[in-house]
């Protein structure tokens, strides 16, 4: 039987750069979609979940909550399923979007869900909704961001949340990697599929790959720089502005494979499996980008997406939710999230929830509970 989706709603957006779609008629007439599951439901309260580039219009909360008497709308950016020329700036302005659909639609309150990779979203979104800051983008370029552009929600709901885009990828890069144009090049001294490394990874082990994995992430920050102020010097509009490239081998967190840092109710691995198979995998995690893109959403520097950071600029009452078996979000990640926003925030643990709660609708249902019994009291 299929699952019932809520009906489909296109929203009109404020157009971006050329690289923003591969769809030559999204980028003449540049819209996002969102399924909006609200039959039977009043306009006292509606949720809205969002990913900077995942497709959520299949997500778990979509039948659940409307079966509730609650709205939620599942809400793509316009990089849904191609983050290679993503701008964090653009995914908020994409989310205001949808907040103002809802508010236009007549809904009283409205709170976002930040699931996974959405939590830098929506917080980076309340943050620059409550006081904006942001003119440009990180590689200087201004951006058409307005106050009316970005309503603010009534409320931030984390779940499964990580602190963002680029503070995981540095955690996921592999330090190992001596040379960025070969996939196989390998420092023995710092591969953690090494078994002469661990697991267990001892601490003083552990202090000189995560510095080693910081300082790649820096070492493409600076070349990405470098290489865009040459573009950038060259006054021909027809030469090159941008320039896609792959980053090799991003799934190599320790955690993955040591369940002693950071212990939970997790099995080892990712959730696409293996992590030494997911770490050399064609599609993972920041594989391919752009240099502007890389400076917006991947760039420990320069991304402006820090979630629980952002989170510290909000207002607003908020609602973090830790799934136990989560083999790729860690306890004290979504930790950040709850010290951030000490004093508003209700936390809970979902006991033996994974990731994507796959097969667990029970634990679907609790989180429900949770949502509406929050949502309900602001």
């Amino acid at each position: 039987m299929a699952a019932q989706l809520g009906k489909l709603v296109a929203i009109d957006v404020k157009p971006g750069g050329p690289g923003d779609s591969q769809s030559g008629l999204n980028l003449l007439h540049p819209r996002i979609y969102g399924r909006l599951a609200d039959e039977g439901c009043g306009r006292d309260l509606a949720f809205v979940v969002i990913h900077p580039s995942s497709n959520f219009h299949g997500h778990y909360l979509v039948g659940p909550l409307e079966s509730r008497g609650v709205a939620l709308l599942a809400l793509n950016t316009r990089y849904a399923g191609n983050d290679v020329t993503l701008l964090m700036e653009r995914c908020i302005q994409d989310l205001g979007a949808g907040v103002a659909f809802l508010r236009a639609q007549g809904y009283r309150k409205v709170v976002l869900i930040g699931n996974s990779g959405g939590g830098s979203l929506v917080s980076f979104y309340q943050a620059q909704a409550e006081h904006l800051t942001i003119r440009n983008t990180p590689d200087g370029r201004l951006i058409d961001l307005a106050p009316e552009d970005l309503p603010p929600a009534d409320g931030l709901a984390f779940c499964a949340a990580h602190p963002g885009r680029a503070q995981v990828l540095t955690d996921w890069l592999d330090p190992s990697v001596t040379d960025e144009s070969d996939m196989l090049s390998t420092d023995p001294a710092l591969d953690m599929f090494n078994p002469k490394n661990g697991p267990p990874f001892y601490p003083e082990w552990l202090a000189r790959y995560r510095a080693a994995q910081l300082a790649r992430n820096e070492r493409i920050t600076h070349w990405a720089l470098e290489r865009l102020r040459a573009f950038d010097a060259d006054p021909d509009p027809e030469k090159p502005k941008d320039a896609a490239f792959l980053v090799f081998r991003t799934a190599a967190d320790p955690r993955f494979v040591d369940l002693t840092l950071d212990p939970s109710d997790r099995k080892a691995g990712t959730t696409r499996g293996s992590a030494r198979a997911a770490n050399h995998g064609v599609m993972h995690t920041g594989r391919i980008c752009s240099l502007r893109s890389w400076l917006s959403q991947w760039s420990l520097r320069l991304s402006r997406a820090d979630g629980p950071r952002c989170l510290e600029r909000t207002k607003v009452p908020v609602l973090s939710v830790t799934y136990s078996a989560d083999p790729v979000v860690f306890p004290s990640q979504v930790a950040q999230y709850t010290d951030a926003a000490r004093g508003r925030c209700t936390a809970h643990t979902l006991k033996g929830a994974t990731h994507h709660m796959h097969g667990q609708p029970e634990l679907v249902e609790g989180l429900v509970d949770l949502l509406l019994d929050w949502g309900k009291s602001l």
